[in-house]
């Protein structure tokens, strides 16, 4: 499965600059060794506004920039996607970087973009070690929280004002300044998962975009923090152990719950939609080629191989996957990659996809629902929902051992090709990671096709 890009979601396991070294006197040659560095796209001599330059931004400045960030998570760990975290409303809102705004704005030339991107990645980097060093400037214990509630208070406070220094309080910046004390209190022994209610339950909705916070109102949330924290127990320890939950198990209820009638509608249900350009095999040459052309080779026949499959009037099962998946790993072997046969892990270990003798044939069944039906009792689900669905059911049963993401999006694919539907852009579809256990992530991702579709319309009837 492919890497989240998102910042917002690190966890200090993945950021401590203690468990990830990095040598900012050799940052430079290693970003000039990676694949996108050779192909940076250079920017139109277009104004800002006029609709070259927006074409550019989304089908090459955005890939490129993402191809980036992937290059950097494989040499170096995850931690790196906050390279492009800028503030105010760049790529991420509300970010601690200044080197970097967003693709539009900060590719130009390939002599003035790659020292960009060393100067983010550097600035990102010196961002987490003084946080390191703040952190450990509170030498906390959580067995003696209640005696040391003072210090806690104290240290939440200190950090807060330190982000609002950093990310200078525009678009989003408490969404960083919440990040940095769920990271603190990890950093101190507590559960990650505790830590994000005790900081949500503390801020609430106290901070507020392009506002810098009354110290009054820093002074409440620091003492509600300190406050909330455990006792001598050490109850809430991380070393506190716990039964993995099964996500496969949550999305499967998440599922079950989702309104997914509320999804986007289904305007031209039944006719077909065939766009100018291919949305998807020009995104898989822009990201996935930037990253390995053998990648991008792989999907690109896997995506043939779908359009073949839905023209046909192909069922979606396991089975049709397996096909498909055989040319995204690229393998060579006679049978394509069987259903796997031990519990799976995705978000670097945050979420655990469980299986037993009947999780292959639960996939079909649910893969099986992708289809429109106008013979069905109720009305059919709209082609937004159907899509997204399937997508998600792909992503949390995990059927394979590696390639889960492109499958996932290859199967968005093939239930709009099954009817006859072509986008002319996927980038909402393969730049967000979501969550099993979230029902909005299903409706965001719902609503994310219905943009892709309303623009492929738009642009095909102008």
């Amino acid at each position: 499965m492919r890497y989240e890009l998102s910042p917002s979601s690190l966890t200090w396991d993945e950021v401590d600059p203690a468990g990830h070294p990095f040598d900012h006197a050799t940052a430079e040659q290693v970003i000039r060794s990676l694949g996108p560095a050779g192909l940076v796209p250079r920017r139109p001599d277009v104004r800002m506004a006029d609709p070259v330059m927006t074409a550019w931004t989304r089908e090459s400045a955005w890939p490129w920039a993402d191809a980036m960030s992937q290059a950097l998570v494989e040499r170096y760990g995850r931690w790196t996607v906050g390279w492009r975290w800028s503030h105010d409303e760049g790529d991420f809102d509300g970010g601690p970087v200044g080197h970097w705004c967003c693709p539009r704005d900060s590719i130009t030339t390939p002599e003035e973009t790659l020292p960009r991107v060393v100067a983010a990645l550097s600035e990102w980097r010196g961002w987490l070690e003084s946080l390191a060093g703040r952190f450990e400037a509170y030498p906390l214990d959580l067995a003696s929280a209640t005696e040391d509630r003072t210090l806690w208070e104290l240290a939440a406070r200190r950090l807060i004002l330190h982000v609002v220094d950093r990310t200078g309080c525009g678009s989003g910046w408490h969404g960083h300044c919440r990040q940095v004390l769920r990271w603190f209190l990890a950093h101190w022994g507590v559960a990650p998962d505790v830590a994000e209610e005790l900081v949500a339950d503390a801020v609430g909705g106290r901070f507020r975009s392009w506002t810098g916070p009354d110290p009054a109102i820093v002074d409440e949330v620091a003492e509600r923090l300190a406050a909330s924290l455990p006792t001598a127990s050490g109850s809430w320890s991380a070393a506190t152990p716990l039964d993995p939950p099964d996500h496969l198990r949550r999305w499967l209820a998440v599922r079950d719950a989702v309104d997914w009638d509320a999804a986007p509608p289904d305007d031209a249900a039944g006719r077909p939609l065939v766009a100018a350009r291919d949305g998807a095999a020009e995104d898989i040459r822009a990201f996935d080629g930037a990253l390995d052309p053998e990648r991008a080779r792989g999907l690109l026949t896997a995506l043939e191989s779908v359009r073949a499959d839905a023209a046909r009037g192909a069922a979606l099962d396991f089975e049709l996957l397996r096909g498909w998946q055989r040319h995204v790993l690229g393998t060579t072997t006679p049978e394509p990659p069987p259903f796997r046969t031990r519990p799976a892990f995705a978000k670097d270990g945050r979420e655990r996809y469980g299986v037993d003798a009947g999780t292959r044939d639960r996939l079909d069944a649910c893969l099986a629902e992708s289809a429109r039906d106008p013979a069905a009792p109720r009305r059919p689900l709209p082609l937004t929902a159907r899509a997204a669905r399937a997508y998600l059911d792909v992503c949390f049963f995990h059927p394979f051992d590696d390639g889960n993401a492109r499958s996932a999006f290859l199967a968005l694919v093939f239930v709009l090709a099954r009817e006859g539907v072509t986008l002319d852009g996927v980038g909402l579809l393969r730049r967000v990671s979501y969550q099993a256990d979230a029902p909005g992530d299903a409706l965001v991702l719902a609503r994310s096709v219905g943009l892709h579709l309303d623009e492929t319309r738009r642009r095909a009837s102008g």
